[in-house]
């Protein structure tokens, strides 16, 4: 459903290699309830996890090549492209924003090659949207911090080498200087993790990772003491861009199959298709997804000239997941009683759009984002 564009040959290439890695997995992986590590090493080795070597540094690829890569991994599996985003533009995204140069050169090439698996630990229980509602402490020794507390939801948790932790540090100051920021390694004594059951992005994990006097060096401390959510907020701010680019992807994907039901469905006779109503609902739907596919666009355009795209980018998720719901559901109930059955496609339609809406903050901090962006004074 996506014009061609003059990157259409380069979007061919990849979306045959995903297939090939992808593709002939995914029931396999859908029937386990997980990704398996080699998948991610697979996709580093064909350049498919949205990072690069640049003059010998690991950096994530620009903004519009991780967009089309996320949707077009959305279109065979929203469950993979999720996980995909997860390890680069939450976890890697904190390294290279705020990690040290030692960090990065560290683990930035493993996480390029899909060798070293990243996540974000930020959510926890009562603290999601209100980020700095966070009580992970964060307590300093002789040779660093030891770490006590619970991140709930964490995509790739249960997989992840390492992870972007906040943690609060300073717990008497400010609250918007209580936070810190922590490279932390998943694969030591004190942490527990526990997969979480859910509907949502199968077969990617969600998590829960539980700290118990966890150590951390000195030198894993990311950015600046007492900055933690500005920084979390940055790379949230970043991440909307290729999310709603991942939720376009579903989206496209649920209208392609709406579209061939209403082809093929035969009601009273006729092709579900002639009846104006189910016609002019495709219509609607598909003027509304192309007007979202630019909000994305244009953000992506933003994040790469270094202009302020805090608006376009809250604009791009809000419009997308608003289009992407109203799709999945249309599409679902076209599909009938067929829809609800878990093995269903057109199943999971609604389902990760609604995953969609809640990750990198809801469609109200969308909204409470682009009125403050508006009302600002002139």
């Amino acid at each position: 459903m996506t014009p061609k564009t003059e990157n259409e040959p380069n979007l061919a290439d990849i979306r045959t290699q995903l297939k090939k890695i992808i593709g002939i997995r995914l029931n396999e992986w859908h029937r386990d309830g997980a990704i398996p590590r080699d998948a991610f090493t697979a996709l580093g080795r064909h350049g498919l996890l949205g990072l690069t070597m640049t003059a010998d540094r690991p950096e994530m690829e620009p903004c519009p090549q991780r967009a089309r890569l996320f949707e077009t991994t959305a279109r065979l599996s929203a469950g993979v492209a999720i996980a995909m985003l997860a390890h680069t533009d939450l976890g890697f995204a904190g390294l290279q924003f705020f990690g040290s140069p030692a960090l990065r050169e560290a683990y930035g090439p493993g996480a390029v090659r899909g060798e070293t698996l990243l996540c974000l630990g930020n959510t926890e229980g009562h603290a999601g949207s209100d980020v700095a509602a966070i009580r992970m402490r964060a307590h300093p020794d002789a040779d660093g911090w030891r770490l006590d507390g619970t991140k709930a939801y964490v995509t790739n948790g249960n997989l992840a080498d390492y992870a972007v932790i906040t943690a609060q540090t300073d717990p008497e100051a400010d609250r918007n200087r209580r936070l810190s920021m922590f490279w932390v390694g998943l694969n030591q004594p004190g942490i527990t993790r526990r997969k979480l059951k859910k509907s949502v992005w199968q077969p990617s994990d969600l998590t829960r990772l539980t700290f118990s006097n966890v150590r951390v060096p000195a030198g894993h401390l990311m950015g600046t003491r007492g900055m933690g959510l500005q920084q979390v907020l940055t790379i949230f701010t970043h991440s909307r861009v290729p999310i709603s680019a991942l939720t376009l992807g579903s989206a496209t994907k649920a209208l392609d199959s709406a579209l061939e039901r209403l082809r093929r469905r035969k009601v009273f006779g006729r092709p579900l298709a002639d009846f104006q109503a189910k016609a002019f609902e495709a219509a609607d739907y598909y003027a509304r997804l192309q007007a979202a596919r630019k909000i994305v666009a244009s953000a992506c355009n933003a994040v790469e000239t270094g202009d302020d795209f805090r608006l376009e980018a809250s604009m791009a998720k809000y419009l997308a997941v608003d289009i992407a719901r109203r799709i999945g559901t249309w599409t679902a109930d076209l599909f009938g009683a067929a829809s609800v059955m878990d093995d269903h496609p057109a199943h999971r339609f609604p389902l990760d759009a609604w995953a969609s809406s809640l990750g990198e903050g809801t469609q109200d901090v969308q909204k409470l984002i682009i009125a403050r962006q508006i009302l600002k004074a002139p």
